[in-house]
């Protein structure tokens, strides 16, 4: 049988809280583990989308309405869908499976993911990363 859940493959989430939700697979695990004796991975992906801004919006309604969250949760095999796309982003040195342990923990690795992320999107959309350094400082 071909493995075809690999790292860095886009993914929808078809269970659960996030059921609907795209997600990248960090590090899958196929044989499972002692704790999940079945197939699963560790997935990072977007909680809440951005919403549609309009002109006569405020600017603290714009502000929430632009803000994106993300999760990062171990995923049975069989509550996912995969698809054909890939990304290019490397999550594996950011996140891993004991960043789960404690709250805190997990809170600096979604930080982490969405840094990375929105680095990616301004690389691919803009060509550049000054745009994102202007926007951190």
């Amino acid at each position: 049988m071909v493995k075809f859940l690999k790292p860095n493959k886009a993914v929808i989430i078809l269970q659960g809280r996030y059921a609907g939700r795209k997600a990248v697979i960090v590090k899958h695990f196929d044989d499972g583990t002692r704790d999940r004796p079945y197939g699963h991975c560790l997935v990072a992906g977007i909680k809440k989308y951005p919403s549609k801004v309009i002109k006569k919006d405020s600017a603290k309604k714009t502000a929430k309405k632009s803000r994106v969250k993300c999760f990062i949760k171990l995923v049975n095999y069989q509550h996912l869908m995969p698809t054909r796309y890939t990304l290019d982003v490397d999550l594996k040195d950011v996140v891993a499976t004991d960043s789960l342990a404690t709250k805190d923990k997990k809170i600096t690795a979604c930080f982490e993911v969405f840094v990375l992320g929105l680095m990616f999107c301004f690389e691919t959309l803009r060509g550049t990363v000054k745009v994102l350094s202007d926007l951190l400082t």
